[in-house]
C-alpha cells in the first residue's frame, strides 16, 4: 500500500446514525503501520488506496475506536486544589502530573463550589463510530512527506 496525501469530507456518526460532526480534512497522509498506537488504526486502514470522488463508510466498534468508557479514569478533586483565578468551565482541559501515572489530560465534566469531576476518557469512548468519507483530492505522498510526517491522521480534528 502506497502512502497517499488525501483531502476528504468526513461525517462522523454513531452506529445509530446520530451525527457527531462534519469536517473537511485537508492533506492528510495515510500509511498503514506507521501511525502512533493511539490513533484509529481502522480509520487509517479504511483511508488506504482512495480515489478522487470515492465515498466510503468506515465502521469501527468502540474497542477499535476510542476504547470502552473506564470509570477508573474519572477523578473527583477538591476545588481548593485549583487556583481560584483559574478559569475552569465545563469541557475545560486540565493536565495533571503524578509520579504514578505521569502526565494525563482530563476534561472538566462537573463543577460546584466544593469539587470538580475530571474525566480522562475520550469524549467518544464507548461509542461505535461510522466515518462517512468522500475523497476530494488524492495523490501519492513524496518520500520527503513520508519521512517528515509525524501526524498520520489528525484524529482530534475528526470529531
Amino acid at each position: 500500500m502506497k502512502a497517499q496525501i488525501v483531502s476528504f469530507h468526513c461525517v462522523l456518526k454513531t452506529k445509530l446514525g446520530k451525527v457527531i460532526s462534519s469536517t473537511f480534512n485537508h492533506d492528510v497522509i495515510t500509511r498503514d503501520g506507521h501511525q502512533p498506537a493511539d490513533l484509529l488504526k481502522g480509520l487509517v486502514l479504511g483511508l488506504q488506496d482512495l480515489k478522487i470522488g470515492e465515498r466510503r463508510q468506515i465502521s469501527l466498534s468502540a474497542a477499535e475506536a476510542y476504547g470502552f468508557y473506564d470509570p477508573a479514569q474519572v477523578l473527583k478533586k477538591s476545588r481548593d486544589e485549583f487556583p481560584p483565578e483559574e478559569p475552569l468551565r465545563l469541557g475545560s482541559r486540565v493536565v495533571l502530573q503524578s509520579a504514578r501515572t505521569g502526565r494525563k489530560v482530563f476534561r472538566v465534566t462537573e463543577i460546584n463550589n466544593e469539587f470538580l469531576v475530571l474525566d480522562a476518557n475520550h469524549p467518544l469512548a464507548g461509542e461505535d463510530l461510522v466515518f462517512e468519507i468522500e475523497a476530494t483530492a488524492v495523490r501519492d505522498a513524496t518520500s520527503d512527506e513520508i519521512q517528515d510526517s509525524l501526524a498520520v491522521v489528525d484524529i482530534e480534528n475528526l470529531h
